[in-house]
């Protein structure tokens, strides 16, 4: 009866041994993979920030081309429904602001009822639609009916239909021969305002 008793209580007490080895293997396994998951995250974010720091850094390719017309014509009024047409060799559209459009060798021709259109050209023009301001600069000239002047730069206010300029003008109005250091072109040309430094030479009228 002694050893058939015996024989169980050993089984259990190695069953029990084997038990507690397990378990702590368990603990410390418990124990050990958070940390090798730490240790791996951290060579993989090692590896990530010398791969991007040993990268080349290249500028990005712009892939977006310019929108350009050949010839185009643009037809508008201001705000009292006076027209006006806006001509040019090319108009290029700013690829990075799109109100914004270039012009080559543009034309401006303000209409005038009665009495004979006023023609404004340059070599270069800057058109904004948000602020609806037509920049002309090189070789200014402005003609039509009586008026034939030459200066540097000018800006017209498509909605407003006011040409102005704060650079040197020159040239012919009905009173003569005018020099000034800026102008304004008001209701189409029928009224004319020079100042800063004006010099006029008076014209006779070739009267009888």
């Amino acid at each position: 009866m002694t050893d058939g008793v015996a024989l169980p209580a050993a089984r259990r007490a190695r069953e029990a041994a084997s038990w507690r080895r397990r378990s702590r293997r368990v603990r410390q396994l418990r124990l050990l993979l958070p940390a090798l998951v730490g240790v791996i995250l951290l060579v993989l974010a090692g590896y990530l920030s010398l791969a991007l720091v040993a990268a080349p850094r290249t500028r990005p390719v712009e892939t977006g081309t310019p929108i350009q017309l050949v010839n185009p014509r643009f037809v508008g009024q201001d705000r009292k429904g006076r027209a006006f047409t806006l001509t040019a060799k090319t108009a290029t559209r700013d690829p990075k602001d799109y109100d914004r459009v270039f012009l080559d060798q543009p034309v401006l021709i303000l209409k005038r009822d009665p009495g004979e259109p006023i023609r404004v050209s340059a070599l270069k023009g800057d058109y904004n639609e948000s602020d609806h301001l037509l920049k002309l600069n090189g070789d200014v000239r402005l003609n039509g009916g009586d008026i034939s002047f030459l200066t540097g730069a000018s800006t017209f206010d498509t909605a407003l239909g006011e040409l102005v300029g704060d650079g040197a003008i020159e040239g012919v109005g009905s009173l003569g021969e005018i020099n000034a250091k800026s102008y304004g072109v008001y209701d189409r040309g029928d009224r004319l305002v020079f100042g800063g430094g004006v010099s006029t030479r008076l014209e006779p009228s070739s009267g009888p």
